[in-house]
């Protein structure tokens, strides 16, 4: 080994360092991804100009290439989320949860709510900002710690829905139908294991905590951002918990639409309608979020008046979590251009490792570099899928595991939706890490471990 190649070791290491760094210190996510590029591109002596301008920006991983493919969806799922926030149709869900179970509940009325909303294609910030008002007045009613609401709402919106469950329009279950030709729905039994394993697992972690909190004399400290929502007379003006639903209803049909009527082979327009829906994993499933937003302004009153201004806020919500996620996939973008990568990838695929095993070693260790779910798949997906189906992966199998295990390392102290979520609870990680990191990392770890054995036994 040369000392360029140490050196270029050496700075895929500090590259890594400094993004965590950066991000745990809450510095912007976009610098600390363009920060950490440039130390990759100068410890390897990748031309600067291609480093920054093809393999960051617009190269097959770059930054504006990622922006520019799923662009329409995260709009999409904003568009929807800010409808169903502002029309109070999500409250009117969770509160739907909350007078069925009762207040003591909240930490399993928020991790259901945001999994449902999440699972209907809604953008996970999108999420915890429509769900995070009444999820606080939930837990000081119950005096419940506000670390185990930030566990609760790690676990609803980006754990079982975003990677596992079939059938969800997630920017995860996509980029592995747009990669590898299958539908939303490919290794659907896989899915609902791992995610009955997140659900229940995190719910019962969750529960121990508050009683153990309790037990300590541990109870609800709201912040400063709280107060107005704390000191508040709760006058709230849902629709019908029914009504509410509808729109999340009709989004889930139409994706699962193509299923339903026996697929594309029908004749005429209803057969060219379903050969569409295949043939479009990113397209198809924006539509349906439009059609459940269009559904739910004509619904629900709150928004009827405005239909416009709604739409824009929400286009307006998804520009800040894609652009992050893009970052992140740039820096992905560089670091796959070192030889560094080559030599790590090609040292994966030549271990005598089973090949499920090494899938998920490969997919959890780029989760974990990028500090992002869809920026480790995304990468995997495009560089190392093919070597994995060559090694006799079934692709619907390949789809829903390496879907599955990018949810597990992604959720370290540099992930972006951690940082976010932490900022918008004000709490710090700190106060609150930990059990984010038992519900969105370990818990999903062992349920994407569980799958891969019965996978490996078939």
């Amino acid at each position: 080994m040369t000392a360029l190649d140490l050196l270029g070791y050496a700075g895929l290491f500090v590259s890594l360092v400094a993004l965590i760094g950066l991000a745990m210190r809450g510095v912007d996510i976009i610098f600390a991804a363009l920060f950490s590029a440039v130390i990759v591109i100068l410890t390897n002596q990748l031309p600067l100009a291609a480093g920054l301008g093809e393999y960051f920006s617009f190269g097959k991983l770059g930054a504006f290439t990622f922006a520019g493919n799923f662009f329409f969806l995260f709009a999409a799922g904003a568009m929807f989320g800010r409808t169903m926030g502002d029309s109070q149709a999500a409250t009117s869900i969770a509160l739907a949860l909350s007078n069925r179970l009762g207040a003591r509940h909240a930490l399993t009325i928020t991790a259901l709510a945001t999994g449902l909303l999440t699972y209907g294609g809604i953008v996970v910030f999108v999420v915890i900002f429509a769900v995070y008002p009444l999820g606080i007045k939930l837990i000081q009613q119950a005096n419940i710690p506000k670390r185990l609401f930030c566990g609760a709402l790690a676990l609803g919106a980006g754990t079982f829905t975003l990677t596992a469950l079939p059938g969800t329009p997630s920017i995860h279950n996509v980029i592995a139908s747009r990669a590898l030709g299958t539908d939303l729905f490919a290794g659907a039994l896989y899915g609902l294991l791992a995610g009955a394993i997140m659900l229940l697992a995190g719910l019962w972690y969750l529960e121990r905590q508050r009683m153990a909190a309790a037990a300590a004399g541990e109870g609800f400290e709201p912040g400063p951002m709280d107060m107005k929502i704390v000191n508040s007379d709760g006058q709230l003006h849902p629709p019908a918990w029914g009504l509410a639903l509808l729109p999340l209803v009709t989004v889930i049909g139409l994706i699962m639409l193509p299923r339903l009527l026996g697929g594309a082979g029908q004749p005429g327009p209803l057969g060219e309608l379903l050969s569409f829906a295949a043939a479009q994993p990113v397209l198809w499933p924006s539509i349906a979020l439009v059609a459940g937003t269009v559904l739910a302004l004509l619904l629900f009153p709150a928004v009827r008046s405005k239909p416009l201004l709604t739409i824009g806020d929400g286009t307006r919500d998804s520009i800040m979590p894609l652009i992050n996620t893009a970052a992140v996939i740039g820096f992905g973008g560089v670091v796959v251009q070192t030889s560094g990568f080559n030599a790590f990838s090609q040292g994966l695929l030549t271990l005598d490792l089973p090949p499920l095993l090494s899938m998920f070693l490969s997919v959890s260790t780029l989760s974990a570099v990028t500090g992002s779910a869809s920026g480790g798949l995304q990468i995997f997906m495009s560089s190392m899928a093919d070597s994995y189906i060559a090694l006799g992966i079934p692709v619907e199998t390949l789809h829903r595991l390496a879907t599955i295990a990018s949810g597990g390392f992604d959720s370290l102290p540099h992930c972006g939706a951690v940082v976010a979520m932490l900022t918008i609870t004000g709490l710090s990680h700190r106060q609150a890490y930990r059990d984010v990191a038992v519900v969105t990392v370990a818990i999903p770890v062992v349920a994407t471990l569980v799958c891969l054995a019965i996978a490996a036994s078939i």
